[in-house]
């Protein structure tokens, strides 16, 4: 502004010539032109620096679309940009609907979103030989939410299972608590809902996984039985089931902040939840598609009655007693009381050494020198072993 001052005052002294004062001043004409014509139309006021902003901008968005996108965000309050222009984009058409990025700007400028705090992202471990989703049922993920209290001060466990390929949430339900009597009967009216699945993902919690060798416990040898594989995240990386741990952080934030008044108005909340979240909310990872237009029921039906466990001829077959051993040698040896009462293949691959199987479950090995109980047993792939080929884990 100084030198601006200076300029007009050498100019209306008069003493050089406009083109040497604009030198003297390191500016070009044009801009000395600009600040002259500016002083004579609103005197010193005119000098002040002026917004660059233009006066109009031909592709700006209706003021309309702010409207309707905030309209939408106060109707579903944990949705983003993408979902809430997929919404829009069914009600009101392709035509003049802005872009996910300006509808999060018109969010943004409407204080209804609030920026997250960045986090320093490790680098994940790879998730192993766990199984990748290519259809419905294939893979099935379970596991509790975490437990909260509802208003009555009562504590809620919510048993969740989605399809991973569709990202379907098959069930959220409030369990009495975490043990098998009170899991199993969710898990029947699940399955004759909607068939059995191939695989059921967990983690290494109660009741699903045990500390016996192979961590089968009451539930996942029940599901052994039914035909289904257990596949268990390595301990203390959820990130192998972050599908499903994503699905959690949306359930928490639309139906526990605040939670119902009792139980039975949590579920009523949850059902409702699960309608909107299968049938209504777009999926990034369907291509804003929603869950409910990729999942089908699975053809394989479920029935109470199991079917017996038959083994080949070559298997010796042992019951699990009452203290969850078996007899093999004249000598008993420990296996799961998870496995109590069931029949299990030991199934011979050189003198003194056999896997133990339930069904087409491996469950572990046993050495004829050790008394202990079984083995961990670890397959080595087909194409770098031999076919019959298996690599024990020596114990420490």
């Amino acid at each position: 502004m100084e030198e601006k001052m200076a300029f007009i005052l050498a100019q209306k002294e008069g003493r050089q010539s406009f083109a040497a004062l604009c030198r003297l001043h390191e500016i070009s004409r044009k801009t000395g032109y600009k600040w002259w014509a500016r002083y004579q139309d609103l005197g010193m006021e005119g000098l002040r620096e002026r917004t660059h902003r233009p006066h109009s901008c031909p592709h700006a968005s209706a003021l309309v679309w702010t409207e309707r996108i905030v309209a939408l965000r106060l109707r579903y309050p944990s949705w983003g940009p993408k979902k809430l222009r997929m919404k829009l984009l069914k009600q009101h058409g392709r035509q003049g609907l802005p872009a996910a990025s300006t509808l999060g700007q018109k969010l943004k400028a409407s204080g209804l979103v609030r920026a997250r705090r960045r986090r320093n992202r490790r680098p994940l471990r790879p998730p192993g030989q766990l199984t990748v989703a290519e259809s419905a049922n294939q893979v099935w993920a379970v596991d509790f939410k975490g437990w909260f209290r509802t208003g009555d001060g009562q504590r809620c466990d919510p048993l969740t299972m989605s399809d991973l390929f569709s990202r379907y949430v098959l069930c959220c339900q409030v369990a009495a608590n975490q043990g098998f009597e009170a899991v199993q009967p969710l898990f029947d009216k699940v399955f004759e809902q909607y068939g059995l699945p191939e695989v059921i993902r967990v983690d290494n919690g109660c009741p699903f996984a045990s500390s016996a060798i192979g961590g089968l416990s009451r539930l996942s040898a029940w599901w052994v039985r039914l035909g289904i594989k257990p596949e268990f995240i390595a301990p203390g990386h959820p990130e192998q089931n972050g599908a499903h741990e994503r699905m959690h952080r949306t359930l928490k934030a639309e139906t526990t902040r605040p939670s119902a008044g009792t139980a039975q108005a949590q579920q009523e909340c949850f059902e409702q939840w699960r309608r909107q979240f299968n049938e209504e909310r777009p999926h990034e990872a369907l291509r804003q598609e929603v869950p409910a237009s990729h999942y089908q029921l699975s053809q394989r039906r479920y029935s109470r009655e199991l079917r017996p466990l038959v083994y080949p001829a070559d298997y010796l077959v042992r019951r699990v007693r009452s203290n969850g051993q078996i007899r093999w040698r004249s000598a008993k040896r420990y296996v799961s009381e998870a496995l109590i009462g069931q029949l299990v293949g030991l199934r011979p691959l050189e003198v003194g050494r056999l896997q133990v199987w339930l069904g087409n479950y491996l469950i572990g090995e046993l050495h004829e020198g050790e008394s202990w109980g079984l083995r961990p047993s670890v397959s080595v792939p087909k194409t770098r072993q031999p076919k019959q080929k298996v690599l024990p884990i020596c114990p420490v």
